[in-house]
């Protein structure tokens, strides 16, 4: 894959993950108008005209996600709901249950989909807990988000600005750094973890972090600004 594919796609994924989805919209584009094999590209691609009502081009990115993939349980799950959403219920209860079966759901354990959706809302709980400087009940709520959603990152980064904040900061940088190894190219981890270890003394490894934002981010302010604040950059 070429460098500027790569960058395109590694941008277009990080942006997607922050839901910054005009931003995620421009370099997924990008890397589809190059490559069309990234069935994940067209997924997000599908996400982003959904949640800006563009429901046909969401419907034709996710049946292409379906060609390159047709065992994308996610693609097809979102293919079932903008199905629904524009009237198509048949198409809708069908195309969902395909993707059920495929998931290996059974009676009495929840699918990935209902996973998904309860993690996202005991998320959203937490939030408000922490709205409310409820830090315990805040760290509470986002463990049960991500007991349902492990590969949340988003989720995870939320836990570790919530330990932090509580004053847990070595549990704080634990949970960034796991993110990290989950997904690298996560710049609100990297930002958020590079400010924790320079709190605890980490100088070095801090800025080693900033600088990879930069590297998947040129020209990130805020990482600019961390590394001019630390005094290793002019």
């Amino acid at each position: 894959m070429e460098d500027t594919l790569k960058q395109a796609l590694a941008l277009g994924r990080g942006y997607y993950l922050k839901k910054e989805y005009t931003l995620a919209e421009q370099y997924l584009t990008e890397v589809v108008e190059a490559n069309q094999s990234f069935a994940d590209v067209y997924n997000m691609l599908g996400v982003v005209y959904h949640d800006q009502g563009q429901y046909q081009k969401a419907q034709r990115a996710f049946e292409a996600a379906l060609r390159i993939n047709p065992g994308y349980t996610d693609a097809a799950l979102n293919l079932a709901v903008t199905y629904n959403d524009t009237g198509r219920y048949q198409e809708a209860q069908e195309t969902y249950r395909h993707a059920l079966s495929r998931s290996g759901a059974s009676q009495g354990k929840l699918d990935r989909f209902v996973a998904g959706k309860l993690s996202n809302m005991y998320a959203e709980i937490a939030d408000v807990y922490l709205s409310a400087g409820m830090f315990t009940e805040a760290i509470a709520e986002y463990r049960r988000a991500l007991a349902l959603g492990t590969t949340f990152v988003d989720i995870r980064t939320r836990l570790a600005g919530a330990l932090r904040d509580a004053g847990e900061r070595d549990a704080a940088i634990a949970e960034y750094e796991q993110v990290v190894r989950q997904s690298p190219n996560y710049v609100p981890a990297r930002l958020n973890l590079g400010l924790s270890l320079l709190a605890a003394g980490r100088k070095a490894e801090a800025v080693t972090h900033w600088e990879a934002v930069l590297a998947i981010s040129p020209g990130n302010r805020n990482a600019e600004m961390y590394l001019t604040l630390a005094g290793s950059k002019g």
